[in-house]
């Protein structure tokens, strides 16, 4: 087997770990443009920026996982209704794990600056708990294949 072939293999075979992950590269990309775009052009103030950003970036991410992460091409109304909204509550619920975690981490010991940044350590923990919780919900409980 040659070398692309070998790539192509391992491609195929974790695809969706791949996809998911490049795409919530871009998510986060999409939430610091927004963000930037709010707090400054648009002068919302900081607190509107960080939730018109969370909310551009929800939506995109759940465009993107919908579509090229987990495969469900369905738009149909009742369907794409639960699946948002099951989406976005997953993220509220995963924000609010983040929200508690990281100050807990902190009071738990994981409280040492990175890079001249204070809990940084923490942070990046946390970080790595939420997109491995945001994967469980969106693969469980979201965009879960049915059984034939």
């Amino acid at each position: 087997m040659t070398m692309p072939e070998k790539l192509l293999a391992l491609y195929r075979k974790y695809r969706e770990i791949i996809s998911y992950l490049f795409f919530g590269g871009l998510t986060t990309l999409v939430s610091w443009a927004t963000y930037a775009l709010g707090a400054g052009p648009l002068a919302l103030g900081v607190t509107p920026a960080n939730i018109f950003s969370w909310i551009c970036a929800v939506s995109f991410a759940f465009v993107t996982n919908k579509l090229w992460v987990f495969d469900s091409k369905s738009w149909a109304w009742p369907g794409w209704l639960k699946e948002a909204g099951s989406f976005f509550a997953g993220r509220i619920f995963s924000g609010v794990v983040e929200l508690g975690g990281l100050p807990l981490l902190m009071r738990l010991g994981l409280d040492q600056a990175l890079f001249g940044v204070e809990g940084f350590a923490a942070k990046i923990v946390i970080s790595v708990v939420v997109i491995v919780l945001n994967y469980v919900i969106s693969k469980l409980f979201v965009f879960r294949k049915k059984k034939s």
